[in-house]
């Protein structure tokens, strides 16, 4: 495939989409089909069969997922909310036949959801097939790959990501472009290039999205990656839970192979790149690199010591690259746009825009892009439309089980790594809960507690009986047995098992809790002063029965 071959197949497709009147989008996410979506489309169908002249197909997760099922309406861009057979009707019969905006089902594009955000590696999704490569080559698709083969040596590649001051969108935030140049200087004629698709955070579904609605973006991500440092074969390691993510990732890589897009020389080059499937188990522990390359070489999910770190010994010891699902995505719009252009969006420490799952008690749920540095008030109020009518948001939980609850105090707090970590909280992959009134930090903590004692792979001690202690320990305060000196023993083990676990799973795990301590302690100590849940959620037992 060569960059006027590519040009060519843009330009038919291109053609080919001309020649429909209309083109019905049909959003098949996750979410959307899990509101049975694939009736609704055949609906569509058998009214396109009439008219000839309209094409219906599907497409990624359009955004507001709390929305959907959802239906995009091309050329015009307009969207509807479409949740029954009388809807599709009614969309066929105004829009379709009449030309005119079926209004009491539209959704404004320029409406609040959608005006804030800034779409990078969310460009795509919505508006593809997933599952017609032609369709992402019109949109842009593995130009920017190309680009870097026929026009850049691997150096200028690095030199560009550099440039862009990305950092690893997967939680620790390293500089993208610091680590892309280890594993290019690393020794040895064999290296591997890693995508970290196993998203295991309660309330994230960003990288599902990604996959599910753009793949192509994600594998052209790692091709350009191993041009950069001189890889030959990648791995995306994604967990068996996203079994449509796996299924629309095997078609873009039978797609792409087919085209001479992935494969023996690309673009007629000596550059030959090779990406197979490995499919995770559900481990959360195996989001960490260390214990993923071990999952990949076929042995139990478990992390090692570092150093060494993968850039120098990973897969099989060999150098190996590993970034996230949605750093790979990011990356060829950053080839094909350049570097300044990236890092003049986001903060002077976080560049760029970060894609984001917000869930929880807020009007409007879904996946939204935005640039780094937005406060975060204005995602859950603006974008999220703030809590329902008659709540008020209490606080936001970011970062996932190892991140941290912002009050609703601190909202405007801008979203970047530093300033989420100042409040005790983090990054993260990007899940964000909004939790309102109605809810008790000490039983979201505990939640969470469990979620880690449950995911920890037992290795190391700290973790695996820190984190049982822990929650224990929250268990009696909820249940109205603990002691304000509970309090101390949260903190000093808490503070044990941040400092001596082996990996990111027991390091974060206590961050929730020591979050919660910090911005909630009045709803710790009513728990153990008072022997009451302020929120009433807890099972307190009565006073009476509390032991001494």
């Amino acid at each position: 495939m060569t960059p006027e071959e590519l040009q060519r197949i843009a330009e038919a497709e291109r053609a080919r989409q001309q020649a429909f009147r209309y083109r019905v989008k049909v959003c098949e996410g996750a979410g959307c089909l899990s509101r049975g979506v694939t009736a609704l489309k055949a609906v569509f169908q058998t009214v396109a069969r009439s008219q000839p002249a309209i094409e219906v197909t599907g497409a990624g997760c359009m955004g507001p997922c709390s929305e959907g099922p959802l239906v995009r309406i091309e050329p015009d861009g307009a969207l509807y909310r479409c949740r029954s057979a009388r809807d599709v009707h009614d969309i066929a019969l105004t829009h379709l036949r009449e030309d005119r905006p079926a209004t009491h089902l539209a959704l404004d594009p320029a409406g609040p959801f959608f005006a804030a955000q800034q779409p990078v590696v969310l460009a795509s999704c919505g508006r593809i097939d997933p599952e017609r490569i032609e369709e992402a080559i019109a949109a842009g698709a593995y130009r920017a790959l190309l680009r870097a083969v026929t026009e850049m040596t691997p150096a200028q590649v690095i030199e560009q990501v550099r440039q862009s001051g990305l950092r690893g969108r997967g939680g620790a935030g390293y500089p993208t472009g610091l680590k892309w140049a280890t594993v290019a200087k690393a020794p040895g004629e064999r290296k591997y290039v890693v995508c970290n698709a196993d998203e295991g955070d309660p309330g994230a579904f960003m990288d599902r999205t990604v996959l599910e609605g753009d793949p192509h973006r994600v594998l052209e991500g790692m091709a350009i990656g191993a041009y950069a440092v001189g890889a030959s074969q990648g791995y995306v390691y994604v967990r068996g839970e996203y079994p449509l993510a796996i299924r629309r990732l095997q078609i873009a890589i039978r797609q792409a192979e087919a085209l001479r897009l992935l494969g023996a020389r690309i673009a007629d080059s000596g550059f030959s790149f090779r990406v197979d499937l490995r499919i995770g188990a559900g481990a959360y522990v195996c989001g960490e690199e260390t214990a993923l390359l071990a999952s990949i070489e076929g042995r139990r999910g478990q992390p090692r010591p570092r150093p060494p770190y993968p850039a120098e010994s990973g897969l099989w010891g060999a150098p190996t690259l590993i970034n996230n699902v949605e750093t790979f995505a990011a990356i060829p719009a950053i080839v094909a746009r350049g570097g300044a252009w990236y890092a003049a969006m986001g903060t002077e420490r976080s560049r760029g825009t970060k894609v984001f799952s917000l869930a929880g008690t807020v009007r409007r749920t879904g996946v939204v892009e935005v640039p780094m540095g937005m406060p975060l008030r204005r995602i859950v109020e603006e974008i999220g439309g703030g809590p329902p009518p008659g709540r008020t948001v209490k606080a936001v939980q970011t970062g996932g089980p190892g991140g941290g609850c912002v009050p609703a105090a601190l909202l405007d707090v801008p979203v970047d790594y530093e300033a989420l970590t100042a409040l005790g909280s983090m990054m993260g992959s990007g899940g964000m809960i909004v939790l309102d009134d109605r809810t008790c930090l000490v039983d979201v903590t505990r939640y969470f507690m469990r979620f880690c004692m449950d995911e920890s792979c037992g290795k190391c001690i700290p973790c695996r009986a820190g984190t049982v202690q822990l929650y224990d320990l929250l268990t009696r305060i909820a249940e109205g047995q603990g002691t304000p000196e509970d309090l101390d023993r949260l903190e000093a083990l808490a503070d044990l098992v941040r400092h001596a676990s082996l990996c990111g799973l027991g390091q974060n795990a206590p961050n929730p809790l020591l979050a919660t301590l910090r911005h909630f302690r009045d709803e710790y100590l009513a728990h153990v002063v008072e022997h009451r849940c302020p929120a009433g959620v807890c099972p307190m037992q009565p006073a009476a029965e509390v032991r001494p």
